[in-house]
């Protein structure tokens, strides 16, 4: 437990600017009184306590802002940065030395059984109110941009953004965002392009047609006038 607390004091230190002093992280950083909870929390878990344990996660939860039910598997060196509103499901599986910034929500999509909540490589950052769902597995050293939705696994080493995430950038180059492999959840900005695209074509026929008719309509009067005249 002294390592583990180590680490994760260390954490806050090496990726805060804010934090000044060992003391200063220990009394007031929310997110490391929510991992001392919770590594009690998970002791008591694996030990069949399960009732006691979920009632300290409802007073970490209390007294932080921060949820992790206590089946959630949590390596060294996590740090939790300010943290109101993050929830970590019950299977959900962090690394070493991982970055979670307020509102992170690491949960299930409510289809799955058994394993249902991501599982996080090494050194991954996850951004501001960024949700992870489901048995997913995120690589070693990738970064989550703020406010994604991620339906799908993510590789090691790239960035994924938006709704549903995307890759952007791969081994700290950019590149051409590409849907996660596998991905199967449609983008609803694409889908709501194609559907004002495909408006927007239906618009130009109908005009075209319309126009079409007009110029016929046109013609034939002038030429019924014309033989009238004669």
């Amino acid at each position: 437990m002294s390592q583990r607390l180590r680490a994760d004091l260390q954490a806050a230190l090496e990726r805060d600017p804010a934090a000044r002093s060992w003391l200063e992280v220990l009394f007031l950083y929310p997110g490391v009184h929510a991992l001392v909870l919770h590594r009690f929390a998970h002791w008591l878990w694996l030990r069949k306590l399960r009732l006691t344990a979920r009632w300290l996660s409802q007073a970490n939860r209390f007294l932080t802002g921060i949820e992790i039910h206590p089946g959630a598997t949590i390596g060294h060196g996590l740090f939790i940065d300010h943290g109101m509103g993050t929830v970590i499901g019950e299977t959900a599986e962090i690394g070493d030395d991982c970055t979670l910034y307020q509102g992170v929500t690491l949960g299930g999509t409510g289809k799955e059984q058994g394993k249902r909540h991501p599982t996080l490589g090494n050194n991954v950052v996850v951004g501001v109110g960024a949700s992870i769902l489901g048995s997913i597995a995120i690589g070693d050293g990738s970064l989550i941009g703020a406010g994604a939705v991620v339906l799908q696994p993510v590789p090691s080493n790239c960035t994924a953004v938006g709704v549903p995430a995307k890759v952007v950038r791969e081994e700290g180059h950019p590149v051409r965002a590409r849907a996660i492999s596998g991905g199967t959840a449609a983008d609803p900005c694409e889908q709501c392009m194609a559907e004002i695209n495909a408006r927007f074509q239906e618009l130009e026929r109908r005009l075209a047609q319309i126009l079409e008719n007009g110029a016929a309509a046109t013609l034939v009067s002038r030429s019924g006038r014309g033989t009238g005249g004669a």
